[in-house]
């Protein structure tokens, strides 16, 4: 071959290679492939995400405030935060678009608290977290550890820092990645949708009043219309609502009332009961140490009954519980509030569903045991809640006396392990009123009965303070303080959370609640093997490599030296 040949040869292989690489880059910009080799397929979006990000009506911007220094954690969170939205921008085909912001990069501290200052306005939690460096020192440092998303002129606050108090710090930022994708879609699918369910508080049985729910409410409004009325026994009159609920009712239900909601649930509608079975007066308690816990009858244990639950007429008693301040002064002193356990406040734990998994602990107030029913076969019964497995079951009629609480507990009484007090049940209901006659419940023509349901849900918990909010005077205003938080110790529990989930778990019709069962397997570093051995896995890490290729060199240095000499 001539030389002349070899060039031509050249051009063409290069040309060949250039026209190779620009076909490749054009068939990548056209379609989207990529590969997930991760077990738990972590990279992986759901198809209900990828749906919601192929129909994106319009732009969405995201503003993450996770960057600056901080420690490895929240590194990981900003870093499994990155890949997310890289996905999700890849599957809207580039309508959704981010930046990473550093709330904390302005060096006047005044201009930096007025940041802080609007971002808490919008919605945003910070944390405040601690490093230690090697001489013992320590640094403090606020992190906002959520999202701003934009859409269309809205703006919805998106904080994605689960903090389960009890839990390791490495796990409740695994457990916050595991979440990434649920909070982020959820809000983005928000924004952009055009249809707003409609949620109803129920009225006119002793409902909690709308202060006592203000809190959740809010939080509410900002994914759904919400209303509040009575039922009136009005039929077809919530036949416009997505779900309601019926917070903590005092007072009896009529017939009309009862038949009113058991149409609602035949056609679809679904609903959140909270009610205690079992009232005790707090506030009496408070005065005069001794009050009678008695059974409250409001006439709807029957209707729960047919569809698949009862609410029992007891109390439990839970190792695991809040804290009440008593007056421990002597008589005639001026009054020394301490800080007791109340074992009649249960701090109640999730299980694995996804309204509930993950989920911080539930403060509750004088609850009660629910069962499950075995019904038709076509309702799927699941537990929400449950009590610790230091649990005790008391009857009633009772007496709760204030004093109990100086008492050393017995351990060996609490042997009633996890009880069940927020049940889901899914499926095709019977009414709660075939056979029987309804001409006398609501008189008049155009009422078509309906005696079997469509697939619907209903949620029952057996208690109803878990959606209360406590209140505060403050001149002649009525302030809503934040639903969980615990005016003793200032730590808020997961109450709000709880009632977002169910809501959103009853009213989806886009499978997002699935997105909370992901489960990342958490693969944390041995800190003190890090402590032991950190100098010789450092050595091993940035000594070995070079030796390495140092060693090939002089490998391949010998054998071209041996292969070039011995053909001479």
């Amino acid at each position: 071959m001539s030389k002349r040949e070899k060039v031509i040869r050249y051009i063409l292989q290069l040309l060949l290679t250039i026209v190779i690489i620009v076909f490749v880059g054009y068939l990548s910009s056209v379609f989207y492939f990529r590969l997930d080799l991760t077990s738990e397929k972590k990279y992986t979006l759901s198809k209900t995400s990828r749906t919601i990000l192929d129909d994106l009506p319009g732009e969405v911007f995201i503003q993450v405030y996770l960057e600056g220094e901080m420690p490895i954690g929240f590194k990981r969170l900003r870093t499994a935060t990155r890949e997310m939205l890289d996905e999700f921008r890849v599957h809207s085909k580039k309508k959704l678009n981010f930046e990473f912001i550093n709330p904390s990069e302005e060096t006047n501290q005044k201009e930096r608290n007025k940041i802080y200052e609007e971002l808490y306005d919008k919605g945003l939690q910070p944390t405040n977290i601690q490093s230690k460096d090697k001489e013992g020192g320590r640094s403090q440092k606020i992190v906002f550890p959520g999202a701003i998303i934009n859409f269309n002129g809205l703006e919805m606050p998106v904080n994605m820092l689960s903090n389960t108090p009890g839990v390791s710090p490495g796990e409740n930022l695994n457990r916050s990645i595991e979440g990434l994708e649920y909070v982020l879609i959820n809000a983005i699918k928000t924004l952009s949708t055009d249809s707003i369910y409609k949620i109803a508080f129920i009225e006119g049985h002793g409902e909690l009043y709308e202060p006592e729910v203000e809190d959740v409410s809010k939080e509410l409004s900002r994914y759904y219309t919400i209303d509040r009325g009575k039922i009136g026994g009005e039929p077809g009159i919530l036949d416009d609502y997505a779900a309601v609920i019926i917070a903590k009712p005092t007072e009896r239900f009529d017939e009309a009332d009862k038949l009113v909601l058991d149409q609602y649930l035949m056609k679809g509608g679904k609903i959140l009961w909270l009610h205690d079975p079992v009232a005790v007066d707090m506030d009496s308690l408070m005065f005069s140490s001794v009050t009678v816990a008695f059974i409250r009858d409001i006439n709807i244990d029957d209707q729960l009954f047919k569809y698949g639950v009862r609410i029992n007429p007891n109390l439990i008693q839970d190792i695991q519980c809040a804290y009440i301040p008593v007056n421990t002064a002597l008589v005639g002193n001026p009054p020394q509030y301490t800080p007791f356990p109340w074992l009649f406040f249960p701090l109640l734990q999730g299980t694995n569903h996804p309204v509930s998994r993950n989920l911080n602990l539930v403060k509750s107030e004088f609850v009660s045991v629910i069962d499950t029913i075995s019904g038709n076969g076509e309702i799927k019964k699941a537990i929400l809640l449950r009590s610790s497995p230091y649990t005790k079951i008391i009857g009633v009629p009772n007496l709760i006396n204030l004093e109990d609480v100086k008492k050393p507990t017995d351990e060996a009484e609490f042997n009633r392990s996890f009880q069940p007090v927020a049940v889901i049940l899914e499926g095709r209901f019977e009414s709660a009123f075939r056979h029987r006659m309804i001409s006398g419940i609501i008189p008049g023509p155009g009422f078509d009965f309906i005696e079997n349901s469509v697939p619907t849900k209903i949620m029952v918990v057996s208690d109803g303070d878990i959606i209360r909010n406590d209140v505060r005077i403050q001149g002649d205003k009525v302030v809503a303080l934040p639903l969980g938080q615990d005016r003793l110790t200032q730590q808020t529990y997961g109450n709000k959370d709880f009632i977002m989930n169910a809501i959103n778990f009853l009213v989806d019709d886009a499978g997002l609640m699935e997105l909370r069962t992901r489960e990342l397997k958490i693969r944390l570093l041995d800190r003190a093997k890090i402590n032991r051995s950190h100098l010789l896995w450092q050595l091993v890490n940035t000594l070995l490599p070079v030796t390495l290729i140092i060693l090939f060199g002089i490998a391949a240095g010998i054998w071209r030296r041996r292969k070039y000499t011995t053909g001479k």
